[in-house]
């Protein structure tokens, strides 16, 4: 899985499905942010999916979904929240990772 690291807390990745949980998990991650609306492409597994799985292998989980090009303070401050209540590092995801990045670039910008 392609991981771009953005800070010891936070990395992101392009789709996460449910089989890569596992593996996130085992590399020392404590949570995932799911960025993407569900059914935004029909291959796409849904949030709640993601979720069960992802409670399953110990992994927090949230989904702080964007519309592209359409990012809000709103989703901002959920994002930072869920940040906040991690207890360690967390890997975002998206379709190919640009809106979680944007996220976190617009948190530093607010920080």
């Amino acid at each position: 899985m392609e991981l771009t690291r953005l800070s010891d807390q936070l990395a992101t990745a392009p789709q996460v499905r449910r089989e890569n949980l596992r593996e996130i998990a085992a590399s020392g991650f404590v949570g995932v942010i799911n960025n993407r609306p569900d059914a935004e492409a029909p291959d796409q597994p849904s949030s709640l999916e993601l979720e069960v799985e992802a409670k399953r292998v110990g992994l927090a989980y949230w989904h702080v979904p964007v519309v592209p090009g359409a990012m809000t303070d709103k989703e901002v401050h959920a994002f930072a929240a869920a940040l906040d209540e991690a207890n360690g590092p967390v890997l975002a995801f998206c379709r190919t990772g640009n809106r979680s990045t944007a996220l976190w670039k617009a948190l530093q910008a607010v920080s």
